[in-house]
């Protein structure tokens, strides 16, 4: 910020006017909310990903840590963001920003989301909330219909019941993921006799109560890092997510599972909680709900299905088959800022019994006392922010039809461009689209040839080396900022499980059309031209030639 700059005066009556709303149309705040709103449209309809400027340039900027003594003008902070934030952003809405799972917004939700900031409400207390506490409850209740669709009136009964919670609306999918199976937890070491329960007497007690070594979770190698996070968080260590393995799909197999589940037998841990994947983090994919749902039946573990990508592919007539098994799910989690297509910051889980959130209901004299229909009794976080209008609006504004055309077109235009790349001899298609993400890299047709012919020791060495090549051009594309796609590892089955390194592309933004996604190939073709000299291409040139047999 300009040093040199004139600061504001301090007084009461100038502190009072930035808290309350412009006079005059024509006043100095609201020229400057026009004129930020005239910027960021430009920026929002910017083809341009990311501009190549280095991060420790961007920091110096960024550097002083003094508050200043005296406040600046509003419209000189207004114009440091502008230059210094907006100009240096990620474009997310970029329709060739298509590497991660974040997408164009609506453009209703800007105003919206003023509505929201303005009214500053509070959801963890009706009297901090008022209309939006039966608000959230709605929203709760119509993804729990989309989910488990329960006759109307189970909804007349438990909406709106101030001892039954249909769900919680969080701040994302880890929280989520952890509020899930916290009440697992909760639930399958509670109260029995003289025992309090888990949530008094804590890990150690419950684990003497129950006669058991330990406890665990068990969800497929692809499971999301959330998972680890509320293992740590519950206190039942990161070592007791249990990774089962998975097939060529990137599915759970279930006989890994069952083998799994009798090897914690044997151990004697007590699993509590089996995760389902509906739409998997790297691949898409989804494992085999239904199947999953008899195992944890069977061996009466909760069912928690982290569907924080895919469990909207329900709002389609055509692909919600694929998620068969997801409504016998005992909860179930959905990143609304991800294809419910809402500003990043919430998620929300459901349960399909109401009463499974008392479990970890908490209270206080002075705030959410019991009997009260205060959301805060049973989330993990106190104040919250009226996210769920935004939910409400979207799910208002788009509908049940909207959803389907949006979920439609990612997975179909994921097929064409998995297509696409099936036919070219100069990449490979590493894991197909099931939902709408897939992954493939650069590998030319004579290193395909060598690639088949190769045995295991030489089949590692060319992977490597392409592995390496797939980075500097994932690098080399970001930096250039006209394109982005993100990059991961994989163990493909066809490669004896030899970790690579694939191109990432997520296909959720109704802006990323066929033309676009043929940019981004023409243009890694491009960058695999300059690479002529380098040490990697050259290796990779003498690991595959014929002299090399």
């Amino acid at each position: 910020m300009n040093t040199n700059s004139k600061a504001a005066a301090v007084s009461m009556e100038n502190l009072l006017r930035i808290f309350t709303v412009p006079e005059a149309p024509g006043s100095t705040l609201s020229r400057l909310e026009n004129d930020i709103s005239a910027n960021l449209a430009g920026f929002l309809q910017d083809n341009i990903v990311a501009e190549e400027t280095d991060l420790v340039k961007i920091e110096q900027d960024f550097s002083d840590t003094l508050i200043p003594e005296q406040p600046v003008y509003v419209s000189e902070q207004a114009q440091f963001l502008l230059d210094k934030v907006v100009a240096q952003s990620v474009h997310t809405s970029s329709p060739s920003f298509v590497g991660h799972m974040t997408s164009a917004l609506p453009y209703f939700m800007i105003p919206l989301s003023k509505i929201m900031i303005a009214l500053n409400q509070n959801l963890v207390k009706t009297e901090t909330s008022k209309a939006f506490t039966p608000l959230e409850r709605q929203v709760l209740g119509m993804l729990h219909r989309l989910v488990y669709d329960q006759p109307d009136d189970f909804y007349g009964r438990w909406l709106h019941d101030s001892h039954r919670h249909l769900g919680a609306i969080c701040s994302g999918g880890t929280v989520a993921n952890i509020t899930a199976l916290w009440a697992a937890r909760n639930r399958a070491f509670g109260p029995d006799g003289e025992f309090p329960g888990i949530t008094r007497s804590g890990v150690f007690a419950a684990m003497r109560h129950y006669g058991c070594e330990g406890t665990a979770v068990l969800v497929s190698e692809r499971g999301h890092y959330s998972l680890s996070k509320a293992a740590d968080v519950l206190g039942i260590g990161r070592d007791q997510i249990v990774a089962v393995e998975t097939d060529g799909q990137n599915r759970i197999r279930p006989d890994a599972l069952r083998a799994k589940l009798k090897q914690l037998q044997q151990q004697n841990i007590r699993p509590f909680a089996l995760v389902g994947v509906a739409g998997t983090t790297e691949t898409g994919n989804i494992d085999p709900l239904d199947q999953l749902a008899d195992i944890a039946e069977e061996h009466g573990i909760h069912f928690h299905v982290d569907g924080a990508w895919g469990a909207p592919t329900l709002f389609s007539e055509r692909y919600r088959g694929r998620l068969k098994g997801i409504e016998r799910a005992d909860s179930v989690t959905i990143d609304a800022h991800k294809q419910l297509y809402v500003p990043m910051g919430v998620g929300l889980v459901l349960f399909r019994d109401p009463s499974a959130l008392n479990s970890i209901e908490h209270h206080a004299q002075y705030i959410i006392r019991k009997g009260s229909k205060d959301l805060g009794s049973a989330t993990l976080e106190g104040s919250r922010p009226g996210m769920a209008m935004l939910v409400h609006s979207a799910l208002k504004i788009i509908g049940r039809r909207g959803y389907a055309m949006l979920i439609d077109n990612g997975i179909e235009l994921a097929q064409r461009f998995a297509d696409r790349i099936e036919s070219l001899d100069d990449f490979e298609l590493v894991s197909a689209p099931e939902l709408n993400i897939l992954t493939y890299r650069w590998v030319p047709a004579q290193v395909q040839a060598a690639l088949r012919d190769a045995d295991a020791a030489r089949s590692i060495e060319i992977n490597d080396v392409l592995s390496r090549i797939t980075r500097t051009i994932q690098k080399t594309q970001r930096e250039l900022g006209k394109a982005f796609v993100s990059r991961t590892r994989l163990t493909p089955d066809c490669y004896a499980r030899h970790a690579i390194t694939v191109f990432r592309v997520v296909l959720a933004n109704p802006l990323t059309t066929d033309a676009v996604l043929r940019y981004v190939l023409d243009e890694q073709r491009e960058i695999v031209g300059t690479l002529a000299d380098n040490d990697d291409m050259v290796e990779l040139a003498r690991l595959t030639s014929v002299s090399a047999d």
